[in-house]
């Protein structure tokens, strides 16, 4: 899947949002992956925040993330998994006006050649609102390189053939 270099790159305005019961802003690895990985890639950071564990609250960020004309994308970590406290896809879904089933079903996908049947424990999810893509990836640094490398990478590049994200952002 090559980036035809003939294309014009655009940089996307990118909010990360950690949720976590237990992380600080300074503990934030995973977070701070994601981060390292946008702007090396030519990415602009639009925000950064962190959320606990709380569908309202988490909510409560994606509309107004949704509702900030600077913000197109959005990418969380963590809240994705399968115990009482991870409720991350429940709250992306309550905001999605589309899902796309495909990024989960994807990173699942490549999530299984790297630690096998423990990828179904995984519910990432992506969708769009308003004019916002809105991505959800598990908690781990591991996770967002593997969300971002594989997935978001290409599909945020502009240049990226046969189609990516960024050519349908103005038909959102």
């Amino acid at each position: 899947m090559p980036v035809d270099p003939s294309r014009v790159f655009r940089p996307v305005r990118i909010a990360v949002l950690t949720i976590s019961d237990t992380r600080t802003p300074a503990e934030d690895r995973s977070g701070d992956t994601l981060v390292e990985r946008l702007t090396a890639d030519g990415h602009i950071l639009a925000a950064r925040d962190l959320v606990t564990d709380d569908a309202p609250a988490i909510e409560a960020r994606l509309r107004a993330f949704i509702a900030d004309p600077t913000v197109e994308v959005v990418i969380s970590t963590g809240g994705t998994g399968i115990t009482r406290r991870d409720v991350t896809p429940e709250a992306f879904r309550a905001v999605f006006e589309k899902e796309i089933e495909g990024f989960g079903e994807l990173f699942r996908w490549l999530s299984y050649a790297k630690i096998g049947t423990s990828t179904i424990q995984s519910r990432a999810v992506g969708g769009i609102a308003g004019r916002t893509l809105l991505f959800a990836v598990p908690g781990s640094p591991s996770a967002c390189r593997d969300a971002w490398d594989d997935i978001l990478k290409t599909q945020l590049d502009s240049r990226f053939r046969p189609c990516n994200f960024v050519e349908l952002m103005d038909r959102f």
